[in-house]
């Protein structure tokens, strides 16, 4: 709608994207800080609260009466400041769009069956959420290949991609959503663990966004230069805004979580950055945290099967800090420490090619 005022009034500054971006950020932003407290409060009234694991350690179930689904708040706070400010033609951009919606409502069926089931394991199960996660990812591969975005294969470190996948890249381009979707939602399990590292690795792939937006920057720093990407960032930070919005309430102890609604459409977006950024590999490094976490569970269940031992006391990671006796607090400052400075280890790749 921005856009559309400097084209039809002539209004030259909005043009530009480092503007619309930060007007982005702000209008999540605000929306979510006006919007989450009367959603916390419908919520309480509603008794949408997060049903608790059994298998979670004990201290986990004073958190039964704590609303749940706040993923729709800062969701909507992100579609609505962006399409105030997005160029509404930009491939990119709508696909971006497109991703946060399709992961979202598959969040949404699964937050709704435990809300209306009040049980954790009523919602859906492991192989129904691959399958629609794979579905979801399929319908966004398919708009980027038939729609002509570069389907070569980058690494870290080197400014020359390696092969074309061709019609692979959707295989490929499936693996990074629906394992970046579901490390961010095994990572949502204390009080702000996943929004943090999520605003990290989304700021960090917004600098990527820029930067292969823009002809000098990009040629300067040996990156691909992608028409339109740039538009991308004005929704990168205007999820960042509505995220800052929710750990307002997120943080411990939590008034709010965002549920599956949230951290599956946080994962999916993230997954798209990356893919588009030509950063998947990368992706590893800026979301190390959601990495490491994903790998305690595969490393848990993997030895339990073959050795009947576990290597945590309890996988994800984030639980065995808890049965060890760290603070609820003090794991996830610890875990944010980690997110961050494995995002400038990763920004570092910015100049090193």
């Amino acid at each position: 709608m921005l856009y559309l005022l400097h084209q039809l009034l002539d209004i030259n500054i909005f043009q530009y994207i480092t503007l619309r971006a930060g007007i982005s950020f702000f209008t999540a932003f605000i929306l979510t800080l006006v919007l989450m407290p009367r959603y916390i409060a419908w919520a309480k009234a509603k008794n949408a609260n997060q049903p608790i694991y059994k298998h979670a350690p004990d201290s986990h179930q004073a958190k039964s009466t704590t609303p749940t689904m706040g993923g729709l708040v800062f969701l909507g706070s992100t579609l609505i400041a962006s399409l105030l400010t997005i160029k509404y033609n930009n491939f990119l951009a709508l696909g971006a769009i497109l991703t946060i919606i399709l992961f979202a409502l598959i969040g949404i069926k699964d937050d709704l069956a435990k809300i209306l089931h009040k049980k954790n394991e009523a919602g859906l199960s492991g192989n129904k959420k691959i399958f629609l996660q794979i579905g979801a990812s399929i319908i966004i591969g398919l708009y980027l290949y038939f729609g002509g975005f570069m389907t070569e294969l980058y690494i870290p470190f080197y400014k020359y991609p390696l092969f074309d996948m061709n019609i692979l890249a959707i295989v490929f381009w499936i693996l990074v959503f629906v394992s970046t979707s579901n490390a961010v939602n095994l990572t949502d399990g204390l009080d702000g663990l996943a929004t943090v590292p999520s605003i990290f690795s989304i700021m960090s792939l917004s600098i990527f966004v820029y930067i292969m937006g823009h002809a000098l920057l990009s040629e300067y720093l040996l990156l691909p230069n992608i028409k339109g990407i740039g538009e991308v960032t004005i929704i990168a930070t205007a999820l960042v805004g509505s995220l800052v919005g929710f750990l307002w309430h997120n943080c411990h102890p939590a008034e709010i979580f965002m549920g599956d609604s949230g951290s599956l459409a946080l994962g999916g977006f993230i997954a798209y950055m990356a893919i588009i950024t030509k950063n998947e590999l990368l992706l590893i490094l800026i979301g190390f945290v959601f990495v490491m976490e994903t790998v305690s569970v595969i490393l848990q269940v993997g030895s339990y099967k073959a050795r009947k031992k576990r290597v945590f006391k309890m996988a994800p990671i984030h639980h065995h800090f808890e049965l060890k006796g760290w603070a609820e607090n003090k794991i996830i400052v610890r875990f944010w420490i980690i997110a961050l400075i494995s995002n400038l280890i990763a920004l570092i790749t910015l100049k090193i090619r």
